[in-house]
């Protein structure tokens, strides 16, 4: 999920987009994919335009 994101998003991304990233990755994965899912309250370090884009699933292959 958090590879397939990056693939999706990354090339238009500015400096700010890839320190947000950088500091999701040091999160535990379960966490990032309940805020991705919806199911746990996103903290407001990550809340934004690219965990929104996120929780679209628009880049995962069913």
């Amino acid at each position: 999920m958090i590879g397939g994101f990056f693939d999706r998003y990354h090339a238009d991304w500015r400096e700010a987009e890839l320190v947000w990233f950088e500091a999701l990755l040091d999160e535990d994965d379960v966490d990032v994919m309940a805020w991705a899912l919806k199911t746990q309250a996103v903290p407001e370090r990550f809340a934004g335009p690219q965990i929104e884009a996120m929780q679209k699933l628009d880049y995962v292959t069913i």
